[in-house]
């Protein structure tokens, strides 16, 4: 019921609000999590040396708290998509900017274990196998989220056509690749981003589609929650240890 709570939020136009999991793989550190602060978490293997496999005691732990786990995928190919759909409460698929490549990314989780020409009957025309079939990836995929990332400008000027596949409810916006793609690497209040971000939110809710931007600083988290973003993903297991220890030891050593 985890993921149907989380879809069942976004479709409704509510903000829901989550976390990376980049470090943490023991299942105790979900006993931490203080009740009613995050409503879904994304394990990410993308930039670390772990395997999303090593993130399913987590998985598992976080829905015993009623907290949906997605899972970043390092791959965009259809295939891992599809993989991780079966294990994970979804998944969150990097540098999503081709509206072909968008709609296989997609199918393969909402419309999955239908593949190959089949599959691509199915988007071309509405032609399903039988009555039974669609009935049957309409019930398995439900409640399944599919969440691309927007990392680059061809992304953000193919945004109407992304918002429009089936099964796309929410957008994540990684400020990293994007500043970087942008030409201001990194450079996380410069007007240019906080521009582009009210543009990407401005789109996504013509579609009825959440939109966010991860951010490590409160400061620019609640900026783009102000300009409406509703995939609120604030830091990380690491940076919020991290920045707990910073200020407490500062403290501490200033007496």
């Amino acid at each position: 019921m985890n993921a149907k709570a989380l879809k069942d939020k976004l479709i409704k136009g509510e903000t829901v609000y989550g976390t990376l999991f980049q470090h943490a793989v023991n299942p105790a550190m979900v006993d931490i999590i203080p009740p009613n602060s995050i409503d879904f978490a994304i394990v990410s293997a993308e930039h670390n040396a772990l395997d999303l496999a090593e993130f399913l005691p987590v998985r598992y732990a976080l829905a015993s708290k009623g907290i949906a786990c997605l899972a970043r995928t390092h791959s965009r190919d259809p295939a891992d998509v599809a993989k991780v759909c079966d294990s994970f409460d979804g998944v969150v698929v990097p540098y999503v900017e081709d509206v072909e490549h968008a709609k296989q990314l997609a199918a393969a989780a909402v419309f999955r274990p239908l593949k190959g020409k089949v599959l691509d009957r199915v988007l071309a025309k509405g032609k399903w196998p039988s009555k039974k079939t669609e009935e049957f990836i309409e019930q398995k995929c439900a409640d399944t989220i599919f969440i691309p990332m927007i990392e680059s400008v061809p992304a953000v000027e193919n945004l109407d056509a992304i918002c429009s596949i089936p099964g796309v409810h929410a957008l994540f916006v990684g400020p990293g690749d994007m500043t970087v793609n942008m030409g201001i690497p990194k450079e996380y209040d410069h007007p240019d981003l906080i521009a582009m971000l009210k543009q990407i939110i401005e789109v996504a809710d013509r579609h009825h589609v959440a939109a966010g931007c991860w951010f490590g600083q409160r400061d620019q988290a609640l900026r783009t929650i102000r300009q409406g973003a509703r995939l609120v993903v604030y830091s990380s297991d690491g940076g919020m240890l991290a920045d707990a220890m910073e200020s407490a030891f500062t403290e501490f050593r200033k007496g």
